[in-house]
């Protein structure tokens, strides 16, 4: 039987935890996408977010930053009608106006890329993680990182939300020891 994190319970999140999760991302569009599903994903269920990433996509315009920065206050207002994404005013507006901020930042360092695993000197931290009470739910790294978003105008990046977006952007392997994918990604 293979062994992997306790938190993949279901067939999506196993494929997600088996596939992508913790996988080093350098590619900005993933960049600008995980960073709008965690912070949708605030106060929810990675799960719901999941199942909803499909129309996400469609409704974001497969997550190009350029052309959710023009989202209208009509198209925002219209995506508060879509059932196939999470329906919440804020995190809407703050998806097109972190979408700005974003292109921002690659305009001043080349590429999010550059940027964000600036924070990490490059290299994902290695958790070395024995249990799930092992996983913190943020750090010193996912502080400074939200510290420096939210001085650039970034929203729905809390420290918390930022150690999420590690996670899942590979910037920390925060699979288990014990799980399969600890050594593929290591």
């Amino acid at each position: 039987m293979t062994e992997r994190c306790g938190w993949a319970q279901n067939e999506l999140a196993i494929h997600y935890h088996d596939t992508e999760w913790g996988v080093p991302l350098h590619d900005d569009l993933g960049l600008f996408e995980f960073l709008i599903l965690e912070g949708a994903q605030a106060g929810l269920s990675w799960d719901t977010v999941l199942r909803k990433r499909d129309s996400y996509r469609e409704a974001f315009e497969n997550f190009d930053a350029a052309k959710v920065a023009r989202f209208t206050d009509a198209r925002c207002e219209k995506l508060l009608t879509n059932e196939g994404i999470i329906r919440n005013r804020l995190k809407i507006a703050s998806a097109v106006s972190n979408a700005k901020a974003f292109l921002n930042v690659q305009k001043e360092f080349g590429s999010f890329n550059a940027y964000i695993w600036s924070f990490v000197g490059g290299n994902p931290i290695d958790g070395k993680r024995k249990t799930l009470a092992d996983v913190p739910a943020k750090t010193e790294v996912s502080d400074a990182i939200s510290k420096d978003l939210k001085k650039r105008g970034f929203n729905f990046v809390g420290s918390t939300i930022m150690y999420a977006f590690m996670q899942a952007t590979g910037m920390a392997n925060d699979h288990l020891t014990s799980c399969f994918r600890y050594k593929e990604i290591e």
